[in-house]
């Protein structure tokens, strides 16, 4: 596949199969995650890899009851690392953390979907609860949980605005 037909072909995946993600499979999705772009390269993210079925039904709880966080093999809360301040002071904190988690869990979405993996990005949990049941450190703040294994679904591909909608050329 070209990268431009993973980018079109990926899906957000809810349903997966009862399979194991190969531990090769997994070491590129890390990979993906630490190549990433971010600002003044300070890689101000960390990401906790969950198989442990116990605390994935815990986030499954602290994501609204989202289940399928749960019934993935693998669940992947993506963190700001909030040091940047030191460099960056506020606007690192509030925007570059988040772009750089963000773009972390682009390229990991689309390696895994190369992989033969889905996932899908979910935003909406509530994050004290995600704190206490990870025990992350005050530095850290969760952003995104993304559950990841073999599709057992093919969702359609949604339809997109036009480019005239969501673009102009500035010359």
């Amino acid at each position: 596949m070209t990268l431009l037909e993973i980018i079109k072909g990926r899906r957000s995946i809810r349903e997966f199969l009862k399979k194991e993600i190969p531990q090769d499979v997994i070491d590129k999705l890390i990979e993906a995650i630490l190549w990433a772009p971010s600002a003044g390269n300070l890689q101000s993210r960390f990401f906790y890899f969950v198989f442990n079925a116990d605390i994935k039904r815990r986030l499954a709880s602290a994501a609204l009851d989202q289940g399928f966080i749960a019934s993935a093999p693998l669940s992947v809360v993506g963190c700001c690392d909030y040091h940047i301040r030191q460099r960056y002071g506020k606007r690192g904190e509030e925007l570059y953390t988040i772009q750089d988690v963000a773009s972390s869990i682009q390229n990991f979405m689309l390696l895994a979907y190369e992989q033969g993996l889905g996932s899908v990005w979910v935003g909406a949990f509530i994050e004290e609860q995600v704190i206490k049941i990870l025990n992350i450190p005050a530095h850290l703040r969760p952003v995104a949980i993304v559950p990841i294994g073999y599709p057992d679904e093919e969702p359609v591909p949604p339809p997109r605005v036009s480019k005239e909608v969501a673009i102009k050329i500035v010359k």
